[in-house]
């Protein structure tokens, strides 16, 4: 896993994007937040090569992360989608890793994904038959109306054809069988949840932060936060990693 660091000093925070994440909209969830920010670019992604056969189970993910966040000396992190889902499943099994955790759009805790108009499932049929027309539609049906996008949605289907294997392969996981499996953790965890995602529903959400010791659940009130409410979840970052440390 190939990673980049932004800024300097303290804190040092490894940023784990979501599956299909650009380069790019990577690093928004840590825009402006102070210390180094340590961005992770996952397998099959930007310019990383294609992930080997049989790589895309969350624990294969969490091992990579540890590795940076070690190699890096992080002690704080945020996870997208995915990469919350890794994130959750790392410190399950390392509790002190790190001093603070923000989970955003959290997809799973401890039930695989099974429906089968789940946009995640419906996007691995269209790449699996390289439709890209069909992804496209898929894509767009899922995102607010009236954001601007720019060349947003070109450069997701350009990403998300390299990642056939992972799109069959996530939906049917958790990244715990228990939640008491994070009863142990002791970080300040901030969860970031939508309002009208399928495939990030509320109450995946509200389960994780449930889950935490001091998991902190903020709901945003749109499908596409990091679209269409970036000042807010800067906010929400900021005086997340702004607060004192509980170790």
């Amino acid at each position: 896993m190939i990673w980049q660091a932004h800024g300097s000093g303290d804190p040092v925070t490894v940023v784990v994007p979501g599956l299909g994440t650009t380069p790019g909209e990577a690093r928004l969830p840590a825009s402006g937040l102070p210390g180094t920010r340590v961005v992770l670019t996952l397998p099959g992604h930007g310019d990383a090569p294609d992930a080997p056969p049989g790589y895309w189970r969350y624990e294969r993910v969490a091992d990579d992360v540890s590795a940076v966040a070690a190699e890096v000396g992080a002690t704080s992190a945020i996870g997208t989608s995915l990469g919350a889902a890794a994130l959750i499943n790392l410190v399950a099994r390392e509790p002190e890793r790190f001093d603070r955790l923000a989970l955003l759009l959290p997809a799973a805790l401890t039930e695989p994904r099974s429906d089968p108009d789940l946009p995640l499932l419906r996007q691995a049929t269209a790449v699996a038959r390289g439709d890209r027309a069909e992804l496209r539609e898929l894509m767009v049906e899922h995102l607010p109306r009236g954001v601007e996008l720019g060349d947003y949605v070109d450069t997701r289907i350009a990403a998300l054809m390299r990642l056939g294997d992972a799109l069959a392969a996530l939906p049917g996981q958790a990244p715990l069988s228990d939640p008491a499996q994070v009863a142990a953790v002791r970080a300040d965890v901030l969860v970031i949840a939508a309002t009208g995602d399928g495939q990030h529903p509320r109450e995946v959400g509200e389960a994780v932060a449930a889950a935490f010791p001091n998991g902190r659940l903020e709901v945003l009130p749109t499908r596409a936060p990091l679209l269409t409410h970036r000042p807010r979840v800067r906010q929400l970052l900021g005086e997340w990693l702004a607060r004192p440390s509980r170790g």
